[in-house]
């Protein structure tokens, strides 16, 4: 008598024919492009060691790919031999990082997504008026770091609406607030509508900081998810943008799991799931999305059907400093 191995035993014990609703946009955003470009080209152009300040973009894979390039990631610039090329990633960072580079000569390529930038020239106009700025967002993020350390003598940092109640501010009247771009777009409404009930003169940003894709990505996973008994999200643990697709879909009733790639899927998880919704975090590459695919048709003979919700066409261009390095 044959004896049937472990994992074909439980590719008949699940459903086979398992439906797969593959999410679309998913993946990386123009500012993860834009980023990862510039590490690329800065590889190409100098060879390492290249230094970056902070991962380049949350991914596990990506960052790895890049170290076993010759990129060196550090979170101290004091770790940089002065006169190096320094670049700075996609969450941006603060003048202060700014000013230590500039003290050790490096130079600079400015990799910060145009979004997160748009945040910190709000911080600045604001602070610059007089007001009181309330950032919402989770202040250990890279993002929020460098954010708030454009005034730190003027900003508040607020994660949950039970800390808007905590809030102590000069001037009722003159307070504003901006968010990280990388938000849960529900969790943020709350937080401020919490805000405009307890100050109702504060003041919003002139267009919303939530990025696009971030916002396109969660409403596809809101819309998407009624159709299937499981979500999975492709994206690092450290990535907010992709744990809070997963609270998308946990708050629409849906199981749903955060899966660095292939190798993290759990049998477990699949039993009586008929239909499967699969997305990916704004820095997880699509290669990472393909693997995944390709798992679950082997394991559960998977049907895919890509369902687009809206077309994404934007792009931003490399930094101008990139053109400077280029002829050093």
């Amino acid at each position: 008598m044959s004896v049937v191995p472990v994992d074909v035993r439980r590719r008949v014990h699940y459903h086979p024919g398992v439906k797969v609703i593959l999410a679309n946009p998913r993946g990386f955003c123009a500012g993860v492009n834009m980023a990862i470009d510039c590490v690329d080209r800065v590889l190409a152009l100098k060879g390492p060691p290249v230094y970056v300040y902070h991962e380049i973009v949350h991914n596990t894979h990506v960052v790895n790919d890049f170290v076993r390039r010759g990129v060196t990631f550090v979170d101290d610039v004091a770790q940089v031999p002065p006169g190096s090329v320094l670049i700075y990633s996609a969450h941006g960072v603060s003048p202060h990082i700014r000013r230590q580079a500039q003290a050790r000569r490096l130079v600079e390529i400015d990799a910060t997504c145009p979004l997160v930038t748009k945040v910190h020239v709000e911080v600045l106009r604001f602070a610059r008026e007089g007001y009181t700025i309330i950032f919402i967002g989770h202040r250990d993020h890279d993002e929020a770091v460098g954010t708030v350390g454009e005034a730190p003598e003027s900003i508040h940092v607020v994660e949950s609406v039970r800390d808007v109640a905590d809030l102590r501010v000069a001037d009722p009247s003159k307070v504003a607030f901006v968010t990280q771009t990388t938000l849960s777009v529900a969790d943020a409404a709350r937080i401020i509508a919490a805000l405009k009930a307890r100050f109702p003169e504060i003041k919003s940003p002139p267009k919303e900081d939530i990025c696009y894709a971030t916002t396109n990505r969660q409403n596809a996973v809101s819309v998407l998810s009624r159709e299937v008994d499981l979500v999975l999200v492709i994206g690092s643990r450290n990535s907010s943008n992709s744990r809070r697709l997963v609270e998308t879909a946990l708050e629409a009733g849906k199981r749903g799991y955060l899966v660095d790639d292939a190798s993290e899927l759990c049998p477990e998880w699949f039993e009586g799931a008929q239909a499967v919704l699969v997305t990916a975090g704004a820095s997880a590459p699509e290669h990472l999305v393909e693997a995944v695919l390709e798992r679950l048709r082997s394991d559960y003979a998977a049907t895919v059907e890509t369902r687009t919700l809206v077309e994404e066409d934007v792009s931003f261009r490399v930094p101008l400093t990139l053109n400077k390095l280029a002829v050093m």
